[in-house]
């Protein structure tokens, strides 16, 4: 098994709860599929840049899982179409075990 990281933007007028239901399915589906996720970090609210699909902000989740490289393209598919995912990225995660992005990190602690 690989070790992946996904970023999902989710729609803040169809996700309720923060996307806290939203993160327990994806959790729940790794697991069906025969992987595990090591670590989700939800980075809340922000703000776009530019609009995208008519829409000025998005809830931020991060998830480190590992799952085979087989069933990736699953989670394309599943979450490509998903209403309350305006956008998603999946990436093969190579980063050492102690470095972790900044996005995912408190304001506080990027500044020190």
């Amino acid at each position: 098994m690989k070790k992946y990281e996904a970023v999902f933007i989710l729609d803040m007028r169809k996700v309720e709860d923060e996307g806290k239901a939203f993160s327990e399915e994806f959790a729940k589906n790794i697991q069906s599929w025969g992987g595990n996720v090591n670590e989700a970090v939800n980075m809340g609210r922000r703000q776009f840049v530019r609009e995208i699909n008519k829409r000025k902000a998005g809830i931020y989740w991060d998830y480190y899982f590992e799952l085979d490289p087989a069933k990736t393209k699953e989670i394309r598919e599943k979450y490509r179409l998903d209403e309350r995912v305006v956008r998603e990225m999946v990436i093969v995660d190579e980063r050492p075990a102690e470095v972790r992005s900044t996005l995912a990190a408190p304001a506080e602690a990027v500044a020190e």
